[in-house]
């Protein structure tokens, strides 16, 4: 099965970064059908490391501000929805139940901390990933960024249980009038090898 040309202007031809933003809400419902979507996206050993928070109030964004650089305070502050994306150091204690034909994969990672750090961080940036394919899938727009301090995002949203901010994913009805002229990507022969 495949899907067809429109699906794929969809997903990535035509899609772009939005920076403006309609104030169109997005309904709770509409973000637990993101995350029903996105979870089936592959990880390694289903360990499905990342966590979202989803912020949609003024008291949540209210929170974030203070972390956020200059260059991306107005439009996250606009953005009907702005999402954490984390991950969780000790994913592995789910393995249990998300990889349950292998018990014993839960040491794989307990007594090797470099191994736990970067699956939960290469794969965590997966889920990030397919959070945005899923968003426009549904019909929304996306904009991603990196512009914002960690430590006091992680500092003021999970000084309780201990994830780890990745990058942020505002998300709502974008704005035409906010988006770039798309910018050149790189041909097949300059990015590619056929081996």
């Amino acid at each position: 099965m495949t899907i067809d040309a429109a699906g794929h202007d969809l997903l990535f031809r035509e899609a772009r970064t939005h920076n403006k933003w309609h104030d169109t809400p997005v309904p709770d419902e509409t973000l637990r059908e993101l995350y029903d979507i996105l979870k089936f996206g592959p990880t390694s050993a289903n360990s499905s490391p990342a966590r979202f928070v989803f912020i949609r109030t003024k008291e949540g964004k209210e929170k974030l501000a203070p972390a956020l650089s200059a260059g991306n305070t107005e439009k996250t502050m606009a953005a009907p929805v702005t999402v954490i994306v984390a991950y969780d150091p000790k994913f592995f204690e789910k393995l249990p139940t998300l990889f349950p034909h292998n018990q014993d994969a839960i040491n794989w990672f307990t007594s090797n901390d470099s191994l736990a750090a970067t699956t939960a961080f290469r794969n965590g940036t997966l889920q990030g990933a397919y959070l945005m394919i899923a968003a426009r899938s549904l019909g929304l727009d996306t904009g991603a960024m990196s512009g914002f301090d960690n430590a006091k995002v992680d500092a003021a949203f999970f000084a309780g249980n201990g994830w780890r901010s990745n990058f942020l994913v505002n998300i709502g009805h974008g704005d035409p009038a906010g988006v770039f002229n798309r910018s050149p990507r790189l041909p097949f022969e300059e990015a590619c090898l056929l081996v």
